[in-house]
């Protein structure tokens, strides 16, 4: 089967083609239903979860996507090609692999990073009991980030503001205090929230259930959007007691944004936490599995412009289906030859987890 039919053009078919490849492999799919919204089609908006291996494996692979929204294009299509493939087929008694599909499938309908709540929510996952950070980096960006207009005066304004940002500081220094996250501006990009959101509350409950009594908890979490076109980093997530273990399965690849080696900046409220605390008597092994599309700042340009639309401006009209076209490409390249890098990468990358695992 051609690398490209393992990808799909809408959430709707994704999550179609990732229940019939597991009906195919004999696997009973338990869907979670988000009651807080429907897709962009009307459609029902679920996260689809499915487990090879016995109840009492020890050990656990987690392999999920689109935690935001539009990336789920690429996690879903490595999903769906590795139950085609036959992967999973002989796994060791003590392991398990569960596959989650469209963490947030209301971004992955729309095509937008965020969830039905304007929450990212790779910046969802923190202690809400306490005081939230007050994000003076943001706030300082966030007027020239995002223009009353988009095709208008302040918009041109807001470019100009950019540019001397960046000139005086520098493109990462700008990309951070956008992209680290927020939980000031509940209109803003990257905002964090003010509560676990229900992708975050499902979560929690699905890895709970999988992973109850474990000793290791592996992740490969698929994300795109940072990086040279087509290239998959391999970004450690967690805290530092794995990093050395992760280097170590993933042949010394691993970057970490805590040492300054990885594309994406430091982040906080990440998914690698909820993973921890649903399994907290396990060994934690975690990595964001990042594919590079287009430049950074048409990345942060396209999430911008994303934003504006659904604040101040209309989905049907030309400039909206332009901007909805902008995002599309800035999180999922359309092309044979890029789907065959992730998915060469994807495969590559699991089969060098379950390795790992089965050493641990």
């Amino acid at each position: 089967m051609p690398v490209s039919d393992y990808f799909s053009a809408t959430y709707a078919q994704a999550r179609q083609a990732f229940i019939d490849a597991c009906e195919a492999r004999g696997l009973e799919v338990t869907s979670h239903l988000n009651d807080q919204a429907k897709g962009a089609e009307g459609e029902d908006l679920y996260m689809d979860v499915a487990r090879f291996g016995r109840p009492s494996a020890s050990k656990i692979l987690f392999l999920s996507c689109a935690t935001h929204g539009g990336e789920g294009f690429c996690g879903s299509g490595i999903q769906v090609g590795l139950l085609q493939e036959g992967f999973f087929a002989d796994l060791p008694e003590d392991t398990a692999v569960v596959l989650i599909h469209a963490i947030n499938p209301y971004g992955f309908s729309h095509v937008r990073r965020v969830n039905e709540h304007n929450i990212d929510l790779n910046r969802n996952f923190r202690d809400y009991s306490k005081p939230l950070p007050d994000n003076q980096a943001y706030k300082a960006v966030h007027d020239m980030v995002l223009p009353l207009d988009w095709d208008g005066p302040a918009r041109a304004n807001s470019e100009k503001a950019i540019e001397a940002y960046i000139a005086e500081n520098d493109l990462f220094t700008y990309q951070s205090a956008v992209s680290g996250g927020q939980h000031v501006n509940e209109q803003g990009i990257f905002y964090g929230g003010k509560a676990a959101a229900w992708s975050n509350i499902t979560l929690r409950s699905v890895v709970s259930d999988h992973a109850k009594g474990c000793e290791h908890v592996a992740i490969i979490d698929f994300h795109t959007g940072l990086g040279p076109n087509g290239y998959g980093e391999l970004i450690y997530i967690g805290d530092s007691s794995g990093i050395d273990r992760a280097k170590a399965w993933y042949d010394n690849e691993i970057t970490s944004p805590a040492d300054g080696s990885s594309s994406s900046a430091i982040v906080e409220g990440t998914i690698d936490i909820g993973y921890a605390q649903s399994a907290p008597d396990a060994v934690h092994t975690c990595i964001a599995l990042e594919y590079g599309t287009v430049p950074v700042l048409d990345v942060l340009d396209a999430l911008r412009a994303d934003n504006w639309l659904y604040i101040h401006g209309d989905i049907n009209s030309d400039l909206g289906k332009k901007i909805k076209k902008q995002v599309r490409d800035a999180f999922y390249c359309d092309n044979d030859e890029w789907k065959t890098k992730i998915w060469q990468r994807g495969h590559e990358t699991v089969s060098k987890a379950l390795k790992g695992l089965a050493s641990s």
